[in-house]
Order: structure tokens, then C-alpha cells, then sequence
């Protein structure tokens, strides 16, 4: 039986989306725009970036395949131009975890012999003003060390930096945050995950701006990385609950904050973790140092 007309098919979903007990998602399709009207001001480059790697280790695990596309956006955050999709795959020169390829749909064959091409790589990030990654923390590091010839570009998580709860979503993950929006993709494969990040900064919050200017001001905001050095082994449960992270090279659980959190941060260090016994380091942080 052939399908029905998709004139059909859209009439049938304006009628369901009409109706408060149903709600339509509509798949991500490429634009090359998601703003029509005239840019506003000077615009600017910014890059969307996803990799798939071997595993969470950024030491010991390498990118099996990195995704990146341009935008162009203007001086409100509005999207008025979007490049095409550059996505390498790469050997690792290992068998990949079969939970890699359950989670990727990628195969020992699939990455037989390829490599990211470095210098086009690095032209692009080189050119971006800004990347942006829904989880900077994991993907800069692997950037950076697979491509140290664009480790001081200035980077924004959009998972991390923006308050989803008080943007009116729940959740952070990509997938819920783009579904809030009315959409839907495949997700676990680096091409269509910087589709969807560009679809998700392009979003208008209820109060007019998109998602991609409410990004751009947190961005530019000053922040510390909170080093808690030496803390006592025993606060490890509490520090964990509160966001810090284990680095296993420096030895030490971190995070980054905001600059207004930092008197209250510091309070809550000295207090409920070192208890007179030590103290925490602040080191002042900017889009370029963040999340490296």
C-alpha cells in the first residue's frame, strides 16, 4: 500500500498538534538558514561540534569520528546562514568496545584506514569565533589533543552554561531538549547531533531571544575553575554531589563557576569539605580556557 500524500500526512499533524492531548515531533531536515530575515549588526562564525570516541577516558580513548558545521549568526543570536557538514571517521587502531557500536552504529570496518583530515579540520575550527559542543567538558579535551593546533580556540557548552529548567525545559540531554522544541532525529551519530544543536541554538525562549544568545552571554560572563586541592578523601561523596569532577592526572576534584557563585563556593569549601585543614584554589577562566 503506497503511503499517503504528505499533504495528507501535514494536515493530519496541524490537526493532532491543534489538540492538547497530542503532541507532533517533525524530523530534523538540513536548512541552509533557520533566521529569513536581515542580519542585525556584524555577524559572526560559529561551529557546531560533535566526536564519537572509544570510550570516556580523554587520556587513553581517541575520536572515531568528529562532525562540525559553520553557522553565521548575528548580533541578536539569530542563525542566518548554515555551511555543510564536514564529518571524518578515524582507525583507532584497535578493536572498538562492542558498546561503542551498539551506542554509535559504527564498525571496526567502517573506520578501516581513515583519518580525519587534519588541515581541513583545523581551517575550519580556526575560523569559528566560537564552538559549541552540548558537552564541551568531553569533547574539548579529545579535540585539543587530536588537534593541538586549534587548543586555544574560545569554546561554550551548551549543556552546561545555560539553565534549561529556567528556560522552561526539563532534562539536558539533546535529544529531550530538541523533542521540548517539537523535533526529532537520530541521535548517537555525530552528523546528526550537530544538526540538532544548530536546530536547538536556534530556538526561540519565551521571552523573544534564541537559545543562542541566552549561550552567547554566559559565555562572555566571567568564570573560575574551582580546584579543590588536597581536599580531605572523606569529602569525595560530597564534592561529586555538588558537580566537582575527579582529575586523574592532577589528582584533584574541580569544577567551573560562575564569578557570582565564588564567595559562596569558596564558604562552602572551606566549611563543609576542608574544615580548617587546607584550602581551595580559584583560577579566573575564559571561553578559551574553559573546559580544557
Amino acid at each position: 500500500m503506497a503511503p499517503p500524500p504528505i499533504d495528507l500526512l501535514a494536515d493530519a499533524a496541524r490537526a493532532l498538534a491543534a489538540h492538547p492531548d497530542f503532541r507532533v515531533l517533525r524530523r530534523l531536515v538540513p536548512v541552509d538558514r533557520l533566521y529569513a530575515g536581515p542580519a542585525q549588526g556584524k555577524t559572526r562564525v560559529g561551529i557546531a561540534l560533535d566526536v564519537e570516541t572509544t570510550g570516556l577516558d580523554r587520556d587513553n580513548d581517541r575520536i572515531i569520528e568528529l562532525a562540525v558545521q559553520r553557522f553565521r549568526f548575528d548580533e541578536l543570536g539569530r542563525i542566518v546562514q548554515i555551511g555543510t557538514p564536514r564529518v571524518w571517521r578515524e582507525d583507532p587502531q584497535q578493536p572498538l568496545d562492542p558498546r561503542i557500536t551498539q551506542l554509535t552504529g559504527l564498525t571496526d570496518d567502517d573506520l578501516a584506514g581513515q583519518a580525519i583530515d587534519e588541515i581541513a579540520a583545523v581551517e575550519i575550527l580556526a575560523s569559528a569565533d566560537l564552538i559549541v559542543a552540548h558537552n564541551a567538558a568531553f569533547d574539548r579535551p579529545f579535540v585539543d589533543r587530536r588537534l593541538p593546533a586549534v587548543a586555544g580556540r574560545p569554546w561554550a557548552c551548551s549543556m552546561a552554561e545555560l539553565d534549561w529548567l529556567e528556560l522552561g525545559f526539563d532534562g539536558k540531554a539533546l535529544g529531550y531538549l530538541v523533542a521540548q522544541c517539537g523535533w526529532f532525529f537520530e541521535g548517537h551519530r555525530a552528523e546528526n547531533d550537530i544538526l540538532a544543536l544548530i536546530y536547538l541554538l536556534g530556538h526561540t525562549a519565551p521571552d523573544g531571544e534564541t537559545i543562542l544568545a541566552k549561550l552567547l552571554a554566559c559565555s562572555e560572563r566571567p568564570s573560575y575553575r574551582v580546584n579543590a586541592v588536597a581536599a580531605p578523601f572523606e569529602g569525595k561523596d560530597a564534592l561529586k554531589a555538588r558537580g566537582y569532577r575527579w582529575d586523574a592526572a592532577m589528582r584533584f576534584w574541580g569544577k567551573t563557576i560562575p564569578e557570582a557563585e565564588m564567595e559562596s563556593e569558596r564558604t562552602w569549601l572551606l566549611q563543609d569539605i576542608y574544615a580548617g585543614h587546607g584550602e581551595p584554589v580559584f583560577h579566573p577562566q575564559s571561553a578559551c580556557e574553559r573546559y580544557r
